[in-house]
């Protein structure tokens, strides 16, 4: 079997870019609030286009595609679970589309996100019900040329696992990012370090892991040390936020520059990260930034947590879930994900 081309990349490759953010760049080609994006690869095609494209030409290797809500669960918020397969189908041929006209290898991801249901006994989600709606999705992103699938956000491990085993009966290889964002752990409690171990764990490991979204880039970095404590041999994931998100006259802002995104990136890639992009707030001009950095700055010593705080700024949180309390915050953050 001829190996994916994402795995022949990190064989060859100290680093790939990813994209960056999804939703921020709908909404500024006029997605309203509320509704679904996955609506635009039908309505507005070309603009799907551009975003991918975007991504490409800023440098990216690799982009995501607009799928991220494409799932059953959360198309039925709009009375459109039924049109799954569409959805995705188109997302991923816009995004083999434009990959093929590149002029050079770049990996289509097909995103899926998470199904927004809490997993028994706390939930009433189950485990065969997520491998059955993750399935119908990731079945309709290969079919539209996906090259890997990109499972992402996730809180509750128990997800993470049902979208993975939900891609290998789709027949694709997988990479799968984690949200930290409670205390240096995710939403369900889950810290870096537990991460890495439940990874290697699976029957069917993902090509890469890692973290995405969370606070801020700093935040995200200081997840980032935790998954390397845990030696792991798997190529690491890193996708933060531009910044921290702030409300101003009616919109969401991300207060982080191409600057400190490209200081970001070379951290990031000095830790060990093997693919490094951006999320919300992460605009072609951070990727150009990013792209510009980790091809001119020479390769320095692994950062410190105060390496860290030092280019990035301060932890929202005392310590990264993990014990750890190195990296205390000098100020308190005010702003929360929002």
């Amino acid at each position: 079997m001829a190996q994916d081309l994402l795995s022949r990349l990190l064989a060859t490759q100290d680093w790939l870019l990813a994209d960056g953010a999804t939703g921020t760049n709908l909404f500024n080609m006029g997605l309203s609030s509320g509704e679904p994006p996955e609506f635009w690869n039908i309505d507005q095609p070309d603009n799907i286009r551009s975003l991918y494209r975007n991504a490409v030409q800023a440098g990216s290797d690799l982009f995501l595609t607009n799928s991220f809500g494409g799932n059953a669960a959360r198309l039925k918020l709009h009375s459109a679970q039924g049109r799954v397969g569409e959805l995705n189908r188109v997302a991923a041929s816009l995004g083999r589309e434009i990959a093929d006209a590149a002029g050079r290898p770049v990996v289509v991801a097909g995103s899926i996100g998470p199904t927004g249901e809490i997993f028994e006994p706390m939930g009433t989600m189950t485990h065969a019900l997520a491998v059955e709606i993750f399935q119908e999705q990731a079945e309709a992103l290969k079919a539209g040329g996906a090259d890997v699938l990109w499972i992402e956000t996730m809180s509750a491990f128990e997800e993470y696992a049902a979208a993975a085993e939900a891609a290998t009966r789709a027949g694709l290889p997988w990479c799968g990012t984690m949200s930290f964002d409670t205390a240096r752990r995710t939403m369900m409690g889950l810290t870096s370090a537990g991460m890495a171990a439940l990874v290697e764990k699976m029957d069917h490991p993902p090509l890469a892991f890692g973290a995405n979204c969370g606070v801020g880039a700093a935040d995200l970095m200081r997840t980032v040390l935790g998954f390397e404590m845990t030696n792991t041999s798997r190529p690491i994931i890193a996708k933060g936020n531009a910044g921290i998100p702030k409300y101003h006259d009616g919109h969401i802002h991300y207060d982080g520059t191409p600057e400190l995104m490209a200081d970001y990136a070379v951290l990031a890639r000095d830790a060990g990260v093997k693919i490094i992009g951006g999320c919300c707030g992460t605009m072609p001009d951070h990727l150009k930034a990013m792209r510009h950095a980790l091809e001119t700055r020479p390769k320095g010593p692994k950062p410190s947590v105060e390496d860290i705080q030092a280019k990035l700024g301060a932890f929202s949180s005392a310590n990264d879930g993990t014990g750890d309390t190195s990296g205390q915050p000098t100020r308190e953050r005010r702003n929360k994900r929002g």
